[in-house]
């Protein structure tokens, strides 16, 4: 039997009484599993449950199982913001989609746990959603081994291109492989990947730094998720 904490990414009915769930655990990567009588009210499922919230979750995984067995769910935290604005659930969504689209079971990830805990955080606490999903974004791309390389000619032009088949700044030469990038967005990226403070960055540079990670994502999943297209409509090709 393990014991972790862990986010809840997506869930199904797989009864009248029990579902199906995608779950992100701090300890042990995405756990997909059953819980069986998870939807009645009196259980060991805290009423059943729901996408987006946090909790301690007790599970049962046999060798050579597809999906582990849920005996315990304890709901300890909902992120009510993202059942309330729009935006944030926008946010919320596509954040969460990336991590099972990103992440394979059972690969660990703390990292990338504690990273999407503090933005769903700070977007709970009314800060704007660029920053944080920003961060979150770089911190999975890092994590799961896609780093994108900003490092271009020297003296970057005003705006270079992005090539996501490289994962690298490239020339501006108007090819079919590579986007257009403000230099200030490519800026701004590097700031967040020294750590450095990011206060005066204005919020359309970093609204555009978030859409060219989509871009890069996209290409790294291989499609355009109703997620994505939730969050940004259409990504710039």
């Amino acid at each position: 039997m393990n014991t972790d904490t862990a986010i809840c990414l997506r869930c199904w009915d797989w009864s009248e009484t029990s579902q199906t769930v995608s779950i992100l655990t701090r300890s042990n990567g995405i756990i997909r599993g059953i819980a069986k009588g998870s939807k009645r009210d009196k259980g060991a499922f805290s009423g059943g449950f729901d996408p987006v919230t946090r909790g301690q979750i007790v599970y049962r995984l046999k060798n050579g199982a597809d999906l582990a067995t849920l005996t315990e769910w304890q709901l300890e935290h909902v992120w009510w913001k993202a059942r309330g604005s729009l935006e944030v659930n926008k946010a919320a969504i596509y954040m969460v989609d990336l991590v099972g689209r990103m992440m394979t079971s059972h690969d660990p990830h703390p990292v990338v746990f504690d990273a999407l805990v503090e933005s769903l955080n700070r977007m709970n606490q009314g800060h704007d959603i660029d920053w944080p999903l920003l961060r979150f974004s770089w911190t999975l791309l890092v994590d799961t081994g896609y780093r994108p390389s900003l490092e271009g000619p020297q003296g970057l032009a005003e705006v270079v291109g992005f090539s996501a088949d490289a994962g690298s700044i490239v020339a501006d030469t108007g090819e079919i492989d590579r986007v257009r990038v403000r230099r200030d967005t490519i800026e701004a990226l590097k700031l967040l990947s020294e750590e450095q403070p990011m206060s005066t960055i204005e919020p359309e540079t970093l609204n555009r730094a978030n859409r060219l990670l989509a871009h890069y994502f996209r290409h790294i999943i291989g499609k355009e998720s109703s997620a994505m297209r939730w969050m940004w409509g259409t990504i710039q090709s």
